[in-house]
This record gives structure tokens, C-alpha cells and sequence, in this order.
């Protein structure tokens, strides 16, 4: 049975492959928990942010360390269907299995394509912060890549993290670029390793998977 696969059902994937193999082979989905608001209110205003600066054909200010070396993708009607969660960037394999991934951004450098992500948090960057968007990157290149397009083989995330309350009680925002190396390999891995995990019999749960932990210990009732 062909199997609709995302950056985000991915994830899951490594998270754990028992939950991952349920979710899909039987319809048995992790408990939906509460998710705040903030991130999607922001991930709103900054696409209408950056497209204003698309529409005069410049950078915004969080990009002027890149002295102009890229500008902003600029066909609108691509990129409202590679933001739109319910299409994305679609690629369609051999066994009708499909993956797609929403983007935030694109970038061009002349011909090729550079994927730019938004990324909203509570605190400064760590060490290993952006470490945890790498699978979400390289798919995002791969998808691209598998449409006909260039890509450069790294892409950008835009850290912005609450700064300081100003005086008439607005709030900055501190921003930080990250430029991230992509490797298509590394996609393709984690795809062949979905469907070869679905295929498969149901596997063993993750040590750290808390709901499988929940599941068992609520068995033994």
C-alpha cells in the first residue's frame, strides 16, 4: 500500500519506529498534545514580512549578511504551493508512495536554489540547536532536487528569539542565520529506511519512547 511521507512523519521515524509503524500500517497515532500558538503566528507574519521585501526585489535585513549574494525566489504562484501544508513540494515514486515537505522560503543563487527555515524559540541558540533541522533540510533539497530543480548543497535557518521588552512594551527580537550543509544522500536513507520499516513486522519501541513506556506499564493493569 502506497504511503504519504513528510519531513514531520519522518521524524517520528526516529523518534520511534514502533509508533512510526503503527501510525501508518494500523492508524494508531500518538495522542495529540497541546501546541502553541506563537510558532504559527510567527512563521505567519514573517512569510508576509519577507514577501514584502520579495515584491521590491531586496533582502530584508536579517539576510544583509549575505551582501546580496542570493535574492529572494519570486515566483509567487510556486512558492503559495510549496508553503501550503496540504501540497508542498511533491515527489512521487516508482511504488506510488508520495513525500512532501512545506518550505518556509526559497533563496536563488543564480540558477540553483537554497531552502531558507524559520525557526521561532524561547531562548538563545545551544551548540547542537541547529543540528536537529538537518534530516528536515536535506529532504526539503532532495524534494527539489527530484523536481527538476539546483539546488546549492547547503541550506539557511532563521533563528528568532525574544531579546527585550522596551519600554512601551514591544518586544525584540534577537536573530541568528545558520548556514547549514545539506547532504541528498542522507535523505534518500531515511526514506528507504521508512519504507522498508512499513514493509517489515511491527518493530521493537525505543527505550525513549515515553508512549510506548505508557502503553506497557498500562498493561500490566
Amino acid at each position: 500500500m502506497p504511503h504519504t511521507l513528510s519531513p514531520s512523519s519522518l521524524k517520528l521515524l526516529k523518534e520511534c519506529s514502533r509508533c512510526f509503524w503503527l501510525h501508518f500500517n494500523k492508524n494508531i497515532r500518538r495522542p495529540t498534545t497541546i501546541f502553541p500558538s506563537l510558532p504559527s503566528g510567527m512563521d505567519r507574519i514573517l512569510k508576509e514580512h519577507f514577501d514584502r521585501f520579495m515584491n521590491k526585489g531586496l533582502l530584508p535585513p536579517e539576510l544583509k549578511s549575505l551582501n546580496g549574494d542570493v535574492k529572494l525566489f519570486d515566483n509567487k504562484v510556486l512558492l503559495t504551493r510549496w508553503r501550503d501544508n496540504f501540497a508542498g513540494i511533491q515527489w512521487i515514486d516508482d511504488h506510488h508512495n508520495k513525500i512532501s515537505g512545506a518550505v518556509d522560503n526559497i533563496l536563488q543563487k543564480g540558477t540553483k536554489l537554497i531552502v531558507l527555515d524559520y525557526k521561532t524559540r524561547g531562548y538563545p541558540l545551544k551548540e547542537e540547536t541547529a543540528s536537529y533541522n538537518q534530516d528536515q533540510l536535506d529532504i526539503y533539497n532532495f524534494l527539489l532536487r527530484k523536481n527538476g530543480y539546483e539546488t546549492e548543497d547547503y541550506a539557511y535557518l532563521l533563528f528568532y528569539h525574544p531579546n527585550c521588552v522596551h519600554e512601551n512594551g514591544n518586544v525584540d527580537f534577537h536573530t541568528e542565520l545558520v548556514k547549514m550543509k545539506t547532504d541528498v544522500k542522507n535523505a534518500e536513507n531515511i526514506l528507504n529506511n521508512a519504507l522498508t520499516t512499513l514493509k517489515a513486522d511491527i518493530p521493537q519501541s525505543s527505550k525513549e519512547c515515553g508512549f510506548c513506556e505508557y502503553e506497557a506499564k498500562k498493561s500490566e493493569f
